[in-house]
């Protein structure tokens, strides 16, 4: 072979090793952040449903199906709400019998396949808890935001945002308890929703962009009468809390966040939920590279602008979260209220998966939640 053809072959081996790893980086990127309601999250086993009777489910035996407290119970065109596990019911060994509290959606039985999800309510809030509300469009960044809006007596104003793996139904967990408390709620939906503006490049950028709409949010609540605001996020869509209680204009008005499970080391949660979603280990890495490609994030572990940084909050903080989350890092949320003792209050709620502290112990952490909201209203 002459030496010019072996230099050529040898750069087109190069190039081509290249491109495939910009593909397989572009491909498990997509993997893990393409919004779908589908994919599975890393607590996210898929269970069978063995038997039904009245006020009672049977479902296969894994430690899933043993969490304690109150879920939703998803399936391919049905919904279901589930209570505790039922020790004293017979049943195999292989099982586990969980209160079944109603069927809310299309029908189940033995043989269908479900998930446990801590959207425990489908629909809207007057259907699905009887509280009036008005159905609003926000003026975003990328276009309209719908938003449910529950009007309260308070000039105090709550601003609700979802995270990975559920829709804006799952604030409605918390909405009885606000309402009792007589605070006006807004519920946003954010970029990559049913209904909201398509992503800019098609794959969600953990809070990163998304802050934008919880921002747009913000100046939606002052323009028609709040006066102080208290943003409660969950998942990533309480680390879009933290990053709009630094970054907006109208961060004077927030008085507070309750941030529930929030993504605070990104490179951490992308590995677990492309692991979750099928990408083989090696890809991992380049899922990395890929993402900070596409949206410019960097890794917050270099100490970059895109940590986040205890020293900036200046607001009381309810943060709640748990050791067994597999998704977001309890570790960070513990340093983070060991760092900022006088304004974070940590709430820890052990055996409870992402986003699923209300789920796992509802009325300690509505307690935690009185607590906290009380000096605010």
């Amino acid at each position: 072979m002459r030496p010019r053809t072996a230099v050529a072959l040898a750069a087109m081996t190069v190039l081509g090793a290249g491109a495939a790893a910009v593909v397989a980086g572009r491909y498990a990127a997509d993997a893990a952040l393409r919004p779908s309601l589908t994919r599975p999250l890393p607590h996210d086993p898929r269970l069978t449903v063995h038997a039904i009777e009245p006020g009672r489910i049977t479902l296969t035996r894994t430690l899933a199906a043993l969490r304690p407290g109150t879920y939703g119970l998803s399936g391919a065109a049905s919904h279901a709400i589930v209570g505790p596990v039922i020790d004293e019911a017979p049943h195999p060994p292989d099982s586990v019998v969980r209160r079944l509290e109603r069927i809310t959606h299309g029908t189940l039985g033995a043989g269908s396949r479900v998930r446990l999800t801590p959207q425990v309510h489908i629909g809207n809030p007057h259907d699905a808890l009887g509280l009036e509300h008005a159905d609003v469009d926000i003026p975003g960044e990328l276009g309209a935001l719908p938003a449910w809006f529950l009007p309260g007596s308070r000039t105090t104003w709550v601003i609700t945002v979802h995270g990975l793996g559920t829709t804006r139904e799952h604030p409605m967990v918390v909405m009885p308890f606000l309402h009792r408390h007589r605070l006006p709620i807004l519920d946003v939906a954010y970029r990559g929703d049913v209904g909201a503006p398509a992503l800019a490049d098609g794959i969600g950028h953990l809070g990163d962009a998304e802050w934008r709409d919880l921002d747009a949010a913000i100046r939606y609540a002052v323009r028609y009468g709040a006066e102080r605001i208290i943003l409660y996020g969950w998942s990533v869509g309480a680390t879009m809390a933290l990053r709009a209680s630094t970054n907006s204009a109208l961060r004077g008005r927030i008085d507070g966040l309750v941030l529930d499970s929030p993504v605070l080391h990104w490179p951490t949660t992308l590995r677990a939920l492309a692991a979750a979603r099928g990408v083989p280990a090696p890809l991992l890495p380049l899922a990395i590279r890929s993402v900070q490609g596409r949206t410019g994030l960097r890794d917050p572990g270099t100490g970059d602008a895109d940590a986040i940084d205890p020293e900036r909050l200046t607001v009381p903080t309810l943060l709640l979260h748990g050791p067994d989350d597999a998704l977001a890092p309890f570790d960070l949320s513990r340093e983070l209220a060991a760092r900022r003792p006088d304004l974070v209050t940590l709430h820890t709620v052990p055996h409870a998966p992402h986003a699923s502290m209300w789920n796992a112990d509802p009325r300690g952490y509505e307690e935690a939640l009185r607590r906290f909201l009380t000096p605010h209203m």
